[in-house]
């Protein structure tokens, strides 16, 4: 398994939903055989541009070790979730 990191913006909303929301990832990178290391919360943050008619966002940072398929999946997942504004996974140098 390699590491790798995903930073995502999620669309401002109640608490709960964003906690949903990133609950939801972290799920999903469980359920596909990786496994979480760790999870920054950077908060509300200005956007430098408007995405999808919002000018702030959460951003949330999560490291985690994954086969190369659950990247994949996880890679799909945000691209057809309507809370994340935008979304980039990095694989870490070992």
């Amino acid at each position: 398994m390699n590491k790798y990191e995903v930073i995502f913006i999620v669309k401002l909303a109640e608490e709960e939903a964003m906690n949903g929301v990133i609950a939801k990832f972290e799920s999903l990178i469980q359920n596909n055989g990786g496994s979480v290391e760790k999870i920054d919360r950077w908060g509300k943050r200005r956007l430098a541009y408007e995405l999808k008619d919002h000018t702030e966002g959460y951003y949330v940072i999560t490291h985690f070790a994954a086969p190369a398929a659950a990247v994949a999946e996880l890679d799909r997942v945000m691209k057809i979730t309507d809370e994340i504004l935008r979304h980039m996974i990095i694989k870490k140098d070992e």
